[in-house]
């Protein structure tokens, strides 16, 4: 009971912010909902009545914390061919049929809900989607660019209208017509309004969002031309149409083509769109959310899967989670769902009672702000961002995009998708490595109790066909919680893992926690970001290992600093020295990487390889050793944790060796050896209590060295430096018992 007073009052004192919040977007809400349905070559309306039920209806039932809900830049052209094709000439018409689609994309998103169909961006290469989004831009910039100048009645393909621009520039000049001139300077100057109004610094200026400003002086020259009596030079056929009564004014849909082919793949295109769009704006928010909440998905996809259905049968548009309105919320302060619920209450409040001031809006002042949307989308600097993870996702953004441009969406990111897996084969010279290991679980999460954080092992290869089945054993750790992450298994990591796995990071660094990746030191990239994608070197083609540093490595490197050690990222084949100690005694060793050691060798840790077996069941290992070379003697002898003997070693008919009056040493360690009564006087009272009050490693001496490791696995930095400060305090008793003895 307490606790529900507790968020009633958190609730009410957050109130005050949400409803702020909840008023500035509605003010960017507005002319983007006018703007969105007039690109989408549907009534005005349409759009707001998306932007109020998808408010209310995801307010109250949805599973996201911040998100603003609304019409999408993604669906405009989705739903432009819809209607000119459903249409056959008759936009209206093709409007009700798009209607009718509209709502059955709504019910198919309520069932993706419930089938937990939430993780399907992940099936979707991230550089595709970029293709998608850039396609989705020049659709959009395409047709408002001349609407923006004034020429409100070009048409044609995307490619088309694009060519066209220069042409529609020059006859600007060519052909004065007093409504085209004007309308196509409150179009540039409405351009250049959403340019530079990031770069205006005046904070009651900012308060007012830019497509707010562009409404307000727009509608505002026309009431002072109307003062000074001067004819306003805009008929309105360059002026936005709001029904006199929009209530009564509602359209509703039309079924009447549900059996045919093009309806049926009107739905499939909205719903596909519609889903990928929400999802990946929903992720997005999570990112930016102040309380670091991870949403729940499938339950926000119901909520939207219904607020289109409501949409559509009362005549508006598709209703997704939009990124820039969201982003506009969570600035603004927003803490809860009710700001979207607060922004959908401004918006029915504007349209019934700002009707008048409503219909003096110009196209082209609307058409500016999605031109500036548009160009967003496909900005230049997307290109130069995915060329610098790789040259392969330039060649997928860039097929994905011509694709969508020339046929449609759905053809685009499909052949967005085959181009990535070819080029994922071709990589890897090998088709049946991903049809073989497919459908092999390849993901391993448990808890180590003597450390208390989460290892995750990934086996074979991860890309965007099976990152799901990783992102599923990661959404079970506690966010708070450390994660090591061991890729030393896998074979091929692909850009749009490595990307969401940043994303991951981020949101385990914002509630505590930490996620830190390794066993990707050996795998090539044709590139230093962070994101390009890993492919596992053979030993024989090893090559220069500083060319592609890990963060791993580069951490490594600055603990070798930390410690006054000297790091070495290659190869050493150099691992003689190894085979005295039990446990290599029956492995092979190719070599050993990652090497921190003293200028006098006396003592270093390395990452090392080794197999185990022969033919078949040969399996290589990777684990993280120290090394420490002793100036003295000691009796040869293996320290282990009681009852768990993973290691082989060796020496059969060793028994366990007791230390007088150490009973709890006795119980939790399994010390064995050849000469006891040398092994015993080696383990003093100090010692012992050292061992009992530090994690438990494996440790062996073979006579004038000592090995210590900890697990059959690469260690993080974290617990390099553990082992390190283990090893160097191990190493400072023995001498000393040494000494005394």
């Amino acid at each position: 009971m307490p606790k529900k007073n507790d968020n009633k009052k958190n609730f009410i004192a957050a109130l005050p912010k949400n409803i702020f919040s909840g008023f500035v977007v509605s003010l960017i809400a507005l002319p983007l909902g006018l703007g969105l349905a007039l690109a989408s070559e549907a009534p005005p309306i349409s759009g707001v009545i998306a932007a109020i039920i998808g408010g209310v209806v995801a307010s109250i039932l949805g599973g996201a914390n911040v998100t603003i809900t609304g019409p999408g830049n993604g669906l405009v052209i989705v739903l432009l061919g819809a209607i000119t094709t459903l249409g056959e000439g008759d936009m209206y018409q093709g409007y009700l049929y798009t209607l009718a689609a509209i709502v059955v994309s709504g019910i198919l998103m309520i069932l993706l809900g419930f089938i937990k169909m939430g993780r399907m961006s992940d099936f979707f290469p991230a550089s595709a989607i970029e293709g998608m989004l850039a396609a989705i831009g020049l659709g959009i910039l395409a047709k408002q660019f001349h609407i923006m100048i004034g020429h409100n009645s070009e048409s044609g393909s995307i490619l088309g209208l694009l060519a066209q621009i220069p042409t529609g520039i020059f006859n600007l000049f060519q052909n004065f017509d007093l409504p085209t001139t004007v309308a196509a300077i409150i179009g540039f100057v409405s351009l250049l309004i959403m340019i530079f109004y990031s770069k205006i610094r005046n904070e009651y200026f900012q308060l007012v969002p830019a497509p707010m400003w562009i409404l307000i002086l727009t509608v505002g020259l026309s009431y002072l031309l109307g003062a000074l009596n001067i004819p306003y030079p805009l008929d309105e056929s360059f002026l936005i149409n709001i029904p006199d009564n929009v209530v009564s004014n509602l359209a509703f849909p039309d079924f009447s083509k549900v059996s045919q082919g093009n309806f049926i793949q009107a739905v499939i295109a909205i719903t596909l769109i519609a889903s990928i769009e929400s999802l990946l704006s929903i992720k997005a928010v999570d990112k930016l959310d102040p309380q670091s909440r991870r949403s729940n998905v499938n339950k926000d996809l119901k909520a939207l899967g219904l607020a289109t259905t409501i949409s559509g049968f009362l005549g508006g548009l598709n209703v997704v989670t939009v990124i820039a309105r969201s982003s506009v919320n969570v600035n603004n302060g927003a803490t809860n769902r009710s700001s979207n619920f607060f922004h959908a209450l401004f918006l029915v409040v504007f349209i019934l009672l700002f009707q008048e001031q409503l219909r003096k809006i110009p196209l082209a002042a609307l058409a500016a702000i999605l031109v500036y949307t548009g160009y967003k989308l496909a900005t230049p600097k997307t290109i130069t961002k995915i060329a610098k993870i790789g040259r392969e996702q330039i060649i997928i953004f860039f097929v994905t995009l011509m694709t969508t441009l020339i046929t449609n969406l759905i053809t685009g990111i499909s052949a967005g998708i085959l181009v990535t897996f070819i080029i994922h084969a071709v990589i890897n010279k090998d088709v049946g490595f991903f049809l073989s290991n497919f459908l092999k679980p390849n993901v391993l999460l448990y808890k180590e109790k003597d450390v208390g954080n989460f290892y995750v092992s990934v086996k074979y290869f991860c890309t965007f066909i099976n990152f799901y089945k990783l992102k599923g054993k990661l959404d079970m750790v506690p966010e708070n919680e450390d994660v090591i992450l061991d890729f030393s298994l896998c074979n091929f990591v692909d850009h749009t893992v490595m990307e969401g796995l940043d994303n991951y990071s981020e949101t385990f660094a914002k509630k505590g926690g930490n996620i830190e990746i390794i066993g990707l030191d050996r795998h090539e990239t044709d590139s230093h970001h962070p994101f390009a994608i890993r492919k596992i070197l053979p030993f024989d083609k090893f090559k220069p290992i500083e060319r592609y540093f890990t963060k791993r490595q580069s951490l490594l490197k600055a603990t070798a600093d930390d410690f006054n050690l000297t790091y070495a990222a290659q190869r050493n084949t150099d691992t003689g020295f190894l085979c005295d100690f039990v446990f290599f005694r029956t492995r092979q060793i190719p070599y050993i990487y990652n090497t921190l050691s003293k200028e006098n060798k006396s003592y270093m840790l390395f990452d090392v390889e080794f197999t185990e077996g022969e033919f078949i069941a040969r399996e290589v290992v990777k684990t993280t050793a120290m090394h420490i070379n002793l100036d003295f003697d000691i009796p040869v002898f293996t320290l282990d944790k009681e009852g768990l003997l993973d290691f082989k070693y060796g020496l059969a008919g060793f028994k366990d060796i007791e230390i007088a009056n150490h009973p709890d040493f006795n119980k939790r360690f399994f010390l064995s050896g050849s000469n006891a009564e040398g092994i015993t006087s080696v383990f003093s009272d100090e010692l012992i209590l050292f061992l009992e009050s530090h994690p438990y490693y494996h440790i062996e001496s073979n006579g004038s060295s000592l090995l210590i490791l900890k697990k059959e696995r690469l260690m993080s930095v974290q617990e390099v430096k553990a082992l390190l400060y283990f090893g160097k305090q191990f190493y400072k008793l023995v001498q000393i018992q040494e000494i005394h003895v």
